[in-house]
């Protein structure tokens, strides 16, 4: 098999649909999805096969593609999500059908292109295409402005990371002679300490760790299966992916290790906290990503490959499947908020039931996906050091929390007084304009979704499998990197399954002993709504995060308790500063602008007044300084050249005097003249002669 088939069949398919235009709409799903399931194959064949391709493109660097033990696990996971999800939108008509197949396709063949790539000139082509066909995808409703600021924002902030994996690349070059990855370990201090910074620095954005996890909250503007693939198995995995693809580097520094493990850490438990106090159903998934992706970046840290490897393959499941659900809820409902969304998994018994096998999953509760993988992740930990352990157990609890929150919200019953059908629309009776959201649907899952969402529901709960000993060693064989010593610690499966039920007992206790709240407004698919970050509006969104908050205070509003989140009021000022905080995602988004954004005004003035006064200050300075020099030298330099050509001219003048003399006309005057020079010429032969006789 050609290695470069696996990233071109997709790229080539996505960009013909793309060009096609409105004309392809109706056949772009089903060949979207064809296509994807082409890719899924080509993966499984380069996973028996193992391909490598190689290329000279720049400056006589080898770059090349190559699948092994790591990339063979990553591509199967990556094809497979995609061709669930595109599945799924088979029946989701997002609108520009043909567009935003393509568009998906093309964004799947990136994140393939990166997982294969064996050096960073390729890597960093993969990299860039698939942050813009992020910005292309979270504003595919473009008329929406707040929505292409979204995407806008999430792909300047990710850009603003991705500058040091080209950094990275100039000091590969610098201090191994080379782009390859599997060289950067070997690379000459301080080239090497430079590029595992810049590497780092570009993973963490990517992946939506701190501090830049803000962009992933914003990323949620786009439609429902774009979440769902960017979460789960291409984008927001790609940082992680590249840690754990130079984990040798990681190592070789002696402090980027220590760094990775310790910012991952602090992100899932940072991040799951935001997640608990959400009370939007997609925001509250973005955060759970956030902090789900930080236990892959532990791996990362931990050199735990396989672990790593098996966690994102086993999020890449259970994510896509609970962001699918809650895209087809928000087809049908037109809300995104816990609290409208009480019951909601009692109307569509295989979404719910679906929704909460990856909730359950996501909480860690045995025998799921995600109980092992942590478990796994947990087990390398615990040796390198206690409290990276603690904060990663704690980041692991929460998860359950959030967790179930959202799961015993979805399966409440209905509160009082709410809708039995989905709200009225009202942009029913037209079609919505191209570049719009689509217009609810008054049915439910298409057939093929539900295909979807029960293969992905299956994959959420056989991937426990890998829990059983003959299975964690075939997958630490396939991922090529077998673990130092078990691949999960029995005691450490059994410690978490305990706290994790113990967590999920907990919270329902909690909820069962609060009374049921009332219904909710009725919200209208295309009204503003308290979910306005998702339009990209931080200052909408901001100003009804800070109503909701005072009407919490006051007790005025059922949204603590319908969403689920605490009252911050019986927990005092610093309670309620927390809750908004975490609300409103720590505030990164502000810091971000306070530091980065804000302060550029007045550096561009700055600039302006050095480019004015300065800079162009010294250029007619100069100008005026040659001019006066040239005034002077015209002045002083006259009359030295005049002198000299007039002195010129009169010793001419004179030699022609002196020359015209003897010309006198008179015959005997000539032959004095002759005679006397042939006297002259007969002595100077004389002398000449006497000197040069011996």
């Amino acid at each position: 098999m050609n290695a470069w088939l696996l990233p071109g069949v997709p790229a080539v398919a996505g960009a013909a649909l793309a060009v096609a235009g409105r004309r392809a709409d109706r056949a772009a799903p089903a060949l979207g999805a064809l296509a994807a399931a082409v890719t899924v194959a080509l993966a499984v064949a380069a996973a028996v096969t193992r391909p490598a391709g190689t290329v000279r493109l720049v400056g006589g660097f080898a770059s090349g593609l190559a699948v092994d033990g790591l990339s063979a696990a990553l591509a199967v996971t990556v094809a497979v999500a995609a061709f669930a999800v595109l599945l799924f939108a088979t029946g989701d008509r997002p609108g520009a059908e043909a567009r935003f197949t393509g568009l998906m396709l093309i964004f799947t063949a990136a994140m393939l292109l990166t997982v294969t790539a064996t050096d960073l000139l390729l890597l960093l082509m993969g990299w860039e295409v698939m942050g813009a066909m992020s910005y292309a995808l979270i504003g595919f409703w473009w008329r929406d402005p707040g929505r292409v600021r979204a995407g806008g924002l999430a792909f300047v902030t990710t850009r603003a990371g991705d500058l040091g994996l080209y950094a990275a690349a100039g000091f590969a070059v610098a201090g191994a002679g080379g782009l390859e990855l599997a060289g950067l370990a070997g690379a000459a201090r301080p080239w090497r300490d430079l590029a595992a910074a810049g590497i780092v620095l570009a993973a963490l954005g990517k992946s939506a760790q701190l501090p830049f996890s803000f962009w992933l909250s914003r990323a949620m503007a786009g439609p429902s299966p774009v979440s769902a693939l960017l979460h789960s198995a291409t984008m927001v995995a790609a940082g992680a992916y590249l840690l754990l693809r130079v984990q040798p580097l990681l190592a070789a520094t002696g402090w980027a290790a220590t760094l990775v493990a310790w910012a991952g850490a602090l992100t899932a438990l940072a991040l799951g906290l935001v997640a608990l106090a959400q009370r939007d159903l997609k925001q509250l998934l973005a955060a759970s990503t956030c902090a789900q992706i930080g236990f892959l970046v532990l791996a990362a840290g931990a050199a735990a490959i396989s672990a790593g490897a098996a966690h994102l393959a086993a999020h890449a499941a259970v994510k896509s499947l609970l962001f699918l659900c809650a895209g087809a809820w928000l087809a049908t409902l037109g809300t995104e908020s816990l609290a409208a969304l009480r019951g909601a998994a009692r109307r569509d018994r295989l979404a719910g039931l679906a929704f909460a096998a990856g909730a359950l999953s996501l909480a860690g509760i045995p025998p799921l996906a995600l109980w092992v993988t942590k478990g796994a992740v947990l087990t390398a930990v615990t040796p390198l050091s206690l409290p990276l352990y603690g904060v990663a157990l704690a980041a692991s609890l929460t998860a359950a929390a959030y967790s179930a929150r959202a799961l015993l919200i979805l399966w409440a019953r209905p509160a009082p007084g709410a809708p039995a059908g989905p709200p009225r629309d009202r942009r029913a009776g037209a079609a919505p304009l191209p570049g719009s959201p689509p217009r609810l649907r008054a049915r439910g899952i298409s057939p093929a979704g539900r295909v979807s969402l029960a293969g992905l529901a299956l994959g959420a709960l056989g991937f426990g499998a890998v829990a059983l000993p003959p299975v964690a060693d075939a997958w630490s064989r396939l991922t090529g990197s077998p673990p130092r010593g078990e691949f999960v610690s029995p005691a450490e499966l059994a410690v978490s399954a305990v706290l994790a039920l113990a967590v999920l007992a907990a919270v329902a206790v909690r909820r069962h002993a609060r009374p049921a709240p009332a219904a909710p407004p009725a919200v209208r698919h295309g009204d503003a709504r308290p979910d306005a970050v998702r339009h990209g509006d931080a200052r909408r969104a901001g100003r009804h995060r800070g109503d909701r908050a005072g009407a919490v205070r006051r007790g005025r509003t059922g949204g603590g308790t319908a969403g689920g989140g605490w009252q911050a009021g019986r927990y005092g000022r610093y309670g309620r500063y927390g809750r908004r905080a975490l609300g409103e995602w720590l505030w990164l988004e502000r810091a971000a602008v306070a530091v980065a954004w804000r302060p550029l005004p007045a550096v561009a003035r700055a600039l302006a007044w050095v480019d004015d006064r300065v800079i162009d200050g010294a250029v007619r300075g100069v100008a005026r300084a040659a001019v006066a020099v040239a005034r002077v030298s015209g002045r002083e330099g006259e009359g030295v050249l005049d002198g000299v050509v007039r002195g010129v001219a009169g010793g001419v003048a004179w030699l022609g005097g002196v020359a015209r003399r003897p010309q006198t006309g008179q015959a005997h005057t000539y032959f004095a003249q002759a005679a006397v020079a042939l006297v002259v010429l007969a002595v100077v032969i004389g002398a000449v002669g006497a000197a040069c006789s011996p």
